[in-house]
């Protein structure tokens, strides 16, 4: 009678799907590379891993006020970004996902700077999994600012709109 052979023991901290082997494999790419984002479409499956690089946005966005004193640029807009994110009426996403501005591409966005919203509306939407999840406003008010555009990656916890 053969006797059984016992499997090998798995190293826990490995994945155990191709699909976690896809994404561990396109996140150190990410961090070879320096990218910020990287997609990979096959067998009519996509998977998009990115990374938020603020530090770096923050930098390309000063670089123009070459006129301007390097301290000062720099930490004006961190202090103005933490104020924003944090203000009252800051309506942070509830996932991560894609942001889309509008329900379909050619059609008007849900919001616009300057927008009067009522409680519920949809504000955008939050395209997670493959599913569409609306945004409601959490209060009636004007749009005063939008944190994110068409298209963005979005992270749990990052500021979408503010409302006042």
């Amino acid at each position: 009678m053969p006797s059984k052979k016992t499997p090998p023991m798995r190293d826990q901290t490995k994945s155990t799907s191709p699909e976690l082997d896809l994404i561990r494999t396109l996140a150190d790419i990410l961090n070879e590379t320096g990218l910020s984002e990287i997609e990979l479409e096959q067998k009519g499956s996509r998977v998009r891993v990115s990374r938020t690089m603020t530090a770096v946005a923050t930098v390309a966005h000063q670089a123009p006020a070459h006129h301007a004193p390097v301290a000062a640029p720099v930490a004006a807009p961190a202090v103005a970004k933490v104020s924003e994110a944090e203000h009252a009426g800051t309506v942070k996403s509830p996932m991560v996902g894609t942001i889309y501005m509008a329900s379909g591409p050619g059609n008007p966005n849900f919001i616009e700077i300057g927008s009067e919203v009522k409680q519920g509306q949809t504000l955008l939407i939050i395209e997670a999994m493959k599913t569409m999840n609306q945004i409601p406003s959490p209060v009636a008010g004007k749009v005063i600012r939008i944190h994110v555009e068409n298209g963005d990656p979005v992270e749990y916890g990052a500021a979408l709109v503010t409302i006042e």
